[in-house]
């Protein structure tokens, strides 16, 4: 199984649709908010084969988004947010903790523009970072794939783009 993952694209696409058009096939796109109304349209990019798992962020003001999404897959629990509930911007602490009390072994979280990979106490916390407004040093564009084959093991890679 290939995922997808991108957060914080704020309704600036042509990174995301090329990403999409790179990256394809995949099996999931799992979007962490502040797409700002492009939810409709990554819809009709991924096809209908794909299953698009997307949550609203901060500034997706009219979204009919969840605000966050348990999702189960094989025997993992995965926690979606955007992730400005939890204070993302001063750590991941708060987070892991809500992580930890849904018995969730990955948390993926977006708002910090920022990519993340960490595991702490079993949980896998991470995030894509943005591809419309990247804020790390370097300040390019990334997202991340996870891969799981037949045993279940995820393999999370972050790519960044380079700039045009």
């Amino acid at each position: 199984m290939k995922i997808l993952i991108v957060s914080d694209t704020h309704r600036m696409d042509d990174n995301l649709q090329k990403v999409i058009r790179a990256e394809a096939p995949f099996d999931m796109l799992i979007h962490l908010g502040d797409a700002e109304g492009s939810e409709y349209l990554i819809e009709e990019w991924v096809g209908e084969d794909c299953q698009l798992e997307m949550v609203m962020g901060n500034n997706d003001f009219f979204s009919s988004l969840e605000r966050e999404i348990e999702l189960e897959l094989g025997p993992h629990r995965i926690l979606l947010t955007h992730g400005h509930y939890y204070n993302v911007s001063l750590g991941v602490e708060g987070l892991l903790e809500e992580a930890i009390e849904r018995n969730c072994d990955i948390a993926m979280y977006g708002h910090t523009h920022r990519p993340f990979l960490e595991e702490h106490m079993g949980v896998t916390v991470l995030n894509p970072g943005s591809l419309s407004y990247p804020r790390q040093e370097g300040r390019k564009p990334s997202y991340m794939i996870m891969e799981m084959g037949e045993d279940w093991v995820p393999h999370f890679h972050t790519y960044f783009l380079g700039r045009n």
